[in-house]
């Protein structure tokens, strides 16, 4: 057997990374590759399959492939599709705000406290509004935390009051008035109709209305919330996806101390 078979042949793709052209990448560089699923108002058939393809290529897709399709409900149709995005962004003029904190440890995070502080820090949290759910405030108030990162609960100088899911803006600000709160914790995880946008809207409000606003740290978080648009909205900070305890607790620390600095002066 010829000996030429086994080298290695050039390869015909494209390796170019131009962070100015950047387009997601599935088997190869700059291939465009993009797995994208939706539901249209149509019956499934055909017709409804080539409507998918027709909205992919609208959208900026070479060659798009339907794979699977169901019928929801009648008159509705859920497809799984597949396509070469034909665009790109420039990478090197991404900017996002950030929380501007330095994540510390829980034991670096309670020294600090301790010395700078000099008391605990009361943190009072709730998923608010219609949001019954409470994996995300649980994941930061609880002592158990969430994928191995400890919940507030377990810092020793954190006094954390998790109120829990379902809980109206007014209620939330009562027990921060009651337990003398240093900061409030909102969690929302139900955005449906931007919702979250409306309630937390609301609280900024109902602070300022009741002269709270200033003197509170206000953060929220959720797989929907970014610092951009929690400070938008009125708030001192956001946590989105793969925010932990230790991104909330560092960031209280440190803003508690910025805040007494500058009263101080």
């Amino acid at each position: 057997m010829s000996e030429g078979l086994y080298k290695t042949r050039p390869c015909d793709f494209d390796q170019t990374l131009d962070l100015t052209r950047i387009k997601p990448y599935g088997d190869t560089m700059n291939d465009g590759k993009t797995q994208l699923s939706f539901t249209l108002p149509v019956p499934a058939g055909d017709e409804a399959v080539e409507a998918a393809r027709q909205l992919l290529r609208k959208m900026g897709f070479d060659n798009p492939q339907v794979v699977y399709y169901q019928e929801l409900k009648e008159g509705f149709t859920f497809f799984n599709c597949y396509g070469s995005y034909t665009g790109s962004i420039d990478y090197t003029q991404v900017h996002v705000p950030k929380v501007s904190s330095v994540k510390w440890d829980i034991s670096q995070t309670d020294t600090f406290i301790r010395e700078h502080i000099g008391r605990k820090i009361v943190v009072v949290g709730a998923s608010t509004g219609s949001d019954a759910h409470t994996v995300g405030i649980d994941a930061i108030m609880n002592m158990k935390g969430f994928a191995g990162r400890f919940g507030l609960e377990r810092y020793g100088m954190f006094e954390a009051v998790n109120m829990g899911s379902q809980v109206l803006n007014e209620e939330l600000i009562a027990k921060g008035i009651e337990k003398n709160a240093d900061a409030l914790l909102v969690s929302q995880t139900v955005t449906q109709k931007d919702v979250h946008i409306k309630n937390m809207v609301e609280l900024v409000e109902m602070l300022e209305a009741e002269g709270l606003r200033e003197k509170i740290i206000l953060c929220a978080g959720g797989p929907r919330i970014s610092h951009e648009l929690a400070k938008e909205l009125g708030y001192d900070a956001g946590f989105g996806m793969n925010t932990y305890a230790d991104d909330v607790a560092s960031f209280i620390a440190q803003e508690m101390d910025r805040r007494m600095n500058k009263n101080q002066l």
